[in-house]
């Protein structure tokens, strides 16, 4: 068979995706997207044709390749593709899909495995920003078997721990665009926040929510929708963003005070669904808004003490765990380091056929 992409699947965290060699693929950036767009099916809701599982956390792609930068290893393209739109976007980060990446790389050989375990350093392409993963590897080879489990996902595997040294502003050249802890943006009070993820975070009672409801209450909930689309359109600009109306980011986090013993309590839009869970980037960036003073999540949050702080990001089927360091004063704290826990499992590995239209001329 000809016209085949080498391809694996892989799940990443919560998330589900297709990860390629960027030299497997077009370089033009029209062609590529014309041939991913292809592979997973898009745009079809139901992703029939193709590689997608219907749904913005099973519809992810990543790009790998050695890195241009010497202090990094590898370099991670993230592309959000559209499932019922003609629409591959590079402007977010991807968390979840990033704790993929550092095995993949181990497994296509573009990093060197080591015993016990294996550090790479990423650099994630559509923002700079710079992790460091640690992946298992006993005896040189990637193990996906371990006892970690993180919600949202079923069993237990190997932890990858993730560690990002430099992710405030990545996409909108600040921590806090607008320079404010607190904005008020179409009638609500909201912190415009970028840590890894640009975030309009704001307490669920504003919207006449509390916080709590079932995710599928919400994703339902077309009135709440409106306000919300309502809100991040007003918020683009602020955030440098411009006209956000055909773009994935801001995400909107709704938060209440905990319920399960954790620290707050989110309810996540990405933007239009209302996620199962919360995204990786997306609860550091909730995570740092605790720390604010003054901002909607500090009012709600239960913050730990100290300079190492751990906090439980509730979300509708279970807890994230991030871990920030926080140096400054209590006025104006500096964000120092985050980090979270994640894991990773190889699905598939083998040869994905794209439509012949989709494929770059010879």
């Amino acid at each position: 068979m000809q016209g085949g992409i080498r391809c694996m699947l892989m799940r990443g965290g919560t998330s589900k995706g297709a990860y390629f060699l960027a030299s497997d693929l077009p370089a033009g950036t029209a062609a590529r997207d014309r041939l991913l767009l292809s592979l997973l099916g898009s745009p079809d809701p139901r992703q029939i044709d193709g590689l997608g599982g219907a749904h913005p956390l099973t519809s992810k792609v990543a790009i790998v390749s050695p890195a241009a930068d010497p202090a990094c290893d590898i370099d991670f393209l993230f592309c959000q593709v559209g499932v019922d739109k003609p629409v591959v976007d590079t402007t977010p980060n991807c968390g979840n899909i990033l704790a993929g990446v550092a095995p993949f790389a181990i497994e296509r050989g573009l990093v060197a495995a080591r015993d016990p375990e294996t550090r790479v350093r990423v650099r994630t392409v559509n923002t700079g920003t710079v992790a460091e993963l640690t992946v298992r590897t006993p005896g040189g080879r990637v193990t996906y078997a371990g006892d970690v489990r993180i919600d949202g996902v079923p069993g237990t595997a190997a932890p990858v721990t993730v560690d990002f040294l430099d992710a405030a502003g990545s996409v909108c050249g600040a921590l806090l665009p607008t320079g404010n802890p607190v904005d008020t943006v179409a009638g609500v009070e909201a912190t415009l926040i970028d840590n890894g993820m640009p975030v309009i975070v704001l307490a669920a009672f504003a919207v006449g929510r509390t916080g709590y409801e079932p995710r599928d209450a919400l994703d339902q909930d077309t009135g709440l929708k409106a306000r919300l689309e309502e809100i991040r359109r007003a918020a683009g600009p602020l955030m440098n963003l411009g006209d956000v109306a055909g773009k994935v980011v801001p995400k909107i986090a709704l938060v209440a005070p905990p319920q399960a013993g954790g620290s707050l309590c989110t309810r996540s839009f990405i933007p239009h669904e209302c996620h199962a869970s919360i995204g990786v980037f997306a609860a550091v960036t909730v995570a740092t808004a605790c720390v604010l003073p003054g901002s909607p999540a500090a009012r709600v949050a239960r913050v730990p003490d100290g300079r190492d702080k751990s906090f439980s990001i509730e979300h509708p089927t279970g807890e994230f765990t991030v871990r920030i360091a926080v140096g400054g004063t209590a006025e104006r704290p500096v964000i120092e380091r985050a980090g979270l826990l994640r894991t990773a499992r190889a699905l598939f590995d083998g040869i994905a056929f794209p439509h012949e239209t989709a494929l770059p001329a010879a």
